[in-house]
């Protein structure tokens, strides 16, 4: 019986700042990189009227900083494909019509595409915002055919300069992702051994150390199969967080602090003794090798309404601009696909940090304004600042970050030519709170009923590992590489269940959501993958690395029996 569910707006909360990235400045210098080489050799050339094209290609620095190398190397050769493929289409759209209404639509369907292939690929932050800013404002410079091939040429050569600038910090810190992650899942874990399992939020401190250790294994899969003593140690650190995973109330939270800060710079990696005897390689990355691969129609199928939901608030925030008069439609089109989070409650909140930073934006721009129009060399100085303010900031939160994308965006535009400030300003305010507006009107006008099919379809995953589990660990001698496969399939059925009751929590107009079941179901799994832990012997015994834990680890205080029954 479908139900629908009630949601407040909230404001509280949504402008407030966040911690910084741990590796914010690497995205802001990577584009301040990627960008001034051929801003300024344009520059020289007289010719900044050609910056677009090359930015195309720059921006793609932004991509890929999470990844290891070898991860990232395929990771921003495809953005940088995407980007010049997206840019292809539109200049050819360009080249062939001048309707604005026509140029609308493309530029509405390649939002669609590019929103849908990013989260399918879950290339990360920042997702398909850049590519959609990129083609859409391309759509509406006047083309010819003929000099089609010269700028798209422009913009692979500025991505295949920003591919080796995302590249170069390898040469220094050639684990340097693999020991973030690793990092991350040891500090995550250490706030859920201060819960001890059982104090107020343990729950909450629970799904995220277990979300953080499983991107810690997926980084550690994705720098390569080949063995070394980097990764090796790597790996001990992570079933050292698995541990206290399971068996929080026997941790000690500063010693995975210590460690995680270990792995900070370039020093030595602190070694660990194997928790169990000593086989020959950890199983960890052969058992998620061993997991089958999701196929493109599995990641792609679920994100139907998301793309529905792109394509129809691009198109009608696009009509809606041209409607009005405001000469930049592609404003509007660009904010309506910035919106569109994985539920509709986050494309509220958004949306008034979209307002919130772009009005703010505004302000900073017409500070800026008289200074940039001092000499083109202050044009390109001002956007340079402005790129490594935008990705120094928003991570902290995003109508933070807009304050320095949206002057950004406008001294882009004056540099094939000097315009009116207040004309940019007037433009992009209208623009701004129109995209926004029908933008979110078709978040919720597009349903998405999916979503509690895909909580359905995650729910009977978890419980189907979690009997798998339960099953081997009944039998008296299971197969050590099964019962680590079983492990493995287990964390990430309970990381993707929690994932999807979050998303599916956000959404509008749908049936009520088991929530009930959900509990109960991380509950048992959680049980479950802690006897596992057990079993294979993971929980450290020696009491030169937990001094003074002497008393019964199946029964420590706060957790019964019941806690560790499979």
């Amino acid at each position: 019986m479908s139900s629908a569910i009630h949601h407040r707006l909230p404001l509280a909360g949504v402008l407030r700042l966040g911690r910084p990235s741990d590796i914010w400045f690497k995205p802001a210098l990577s584009v301040v990189a990627a960008v001034a080489p051929p801003n300024l050799a344009l520059l020289a050339l007289g010719r900044l009227d050609l910056a677009m094209y090359t930015m195309a290609g720059s921006l793609c620095a932004l991509y890929g900083h999470n990844r290891p190398y070898a991860a990232r190397a395929r990771a921003l050769a495809w953005v940088v494909l995407g980007m010049v493929g997206g840019l292809a289409v539109a200049l050819l759209a360009a080249a062939l019509t001048a309707n604005a209404v026509v140029l609308v639509t493309v530029g509405a369907v390649l939002a669609a595409v590019q929103k849908t292939v990013c989260d399918a690929t879950r290339i990360g932050p920042p997702g398909n915002v850049v590519l959609t800013f990129i083609s859409s404002a391309s759509l509406f410079v006047p083309q010819t055919p003929g000099r089609i091939p010269g700028h798209l040429g422009l913009a692979l050569a500025a991505g295949a300069w920003a591919w080796l600038v995302g590249m170069a910090p390898g040469l220094l810190r050639p684990h340097g992702p693999e020991r973030r992650a690793t990092a991350q899942a040891l500090n995550a874990a250490a706030v859920y051994a201060g819960t001890r399992g059982t104090a107020d939020g343990h729950s909450r401190a629970r799904a995220a150390c277990a979300a953080a250790i499983h991107a810690a294994w997926q980084s550690l899969l994705a720098a390569g199969t080949r063995p070394d003593r980097t990764r090796r140690a790597l790996e001990q650190l992570l079933v050292r967080a698995e541990v206290a995973l399971a068996a929080p109330a026997d941790t000690d939270p500063a010693r995975l602090r210590a460690w995680a800060g270990d792995l900070r710079g370039t020093g030595r990696i602190p070694r660990v003794q194997a928790p169990r005897e000593a086989a020959d390689e950890l199983l960890g990355l052969a058992a998620e090798q061993a997991l089958p691969p999701r196929s493109p129609w599995h990641r792609l199928a679920p994100l139907a309404p998301l793309a529905a939901r792109t394509a129809l608030g691009c198109a009608l925030a696009g009509y809606a601009a041209l409607a009005l008069g405001v000469g930049r439609p592609y404003w509007a089109l660009v904010t309506a696909a910035s919106l569109y989070q994985a539920n509709v409650s986050l494309t509220w909140n958004r949306g008034v940090q979209r307002v919130v930073g772009n009005l703010v934006g505004v302000l900073v721009f017409a500070a800026l304004a008289p200074l940039a129009h001092l000499h083109p060399a202050a044009l390109v100085l001002c956007c340079l600042a402005l790129n490594f303010g935008a990705e120094a900031l928003i991570g902290r939160n995003y109508w933070l970050g807009s304050v320095c994308v949206t002057p950004m965006a406008l001294l882009i535009t004056e540099f094939a030519r000097a315009q009116n400030p207040a004309e940019l300003i007037t433009d992009r305010i209208a623009d701004t709170l129109v995209g926004v507006l029908v933008g979110f009107v078709a978040a919720v006008a597009v349903t998405n009923r999916r979503a509690g099919d895909r909580l359905q379809q995650a729910l009977t995953a978890a419980e189907r590992a979690r009997e798998n589990a339960a099953r081997l660990l009944a039998e008296p001698h299971p197969a050590p590489h099964a019962l680590e496969s079983a492990r493995r399939s287990l964390a990430a059925a309970l990381v993707d269940l929690r994932a999807t009751a979050d998303a599916a929590a956000g959404e509008w107009w749908q049936r009520a959501l088991p929530e009930e079941r959900v509990v109960l179901t991380e509950q048992s799994g959680h049980r479950t993958l802690a006897a596992t832990v057990r079993r294979q012997g993971l929980v450290p015994q020696d009491r030169d690395e937990d001094p003074g834990r002497e008393r019964d680890r199946d029964q420590g205080p706060g957790r019964t029996t019941e806690d560790i029954r499979p």
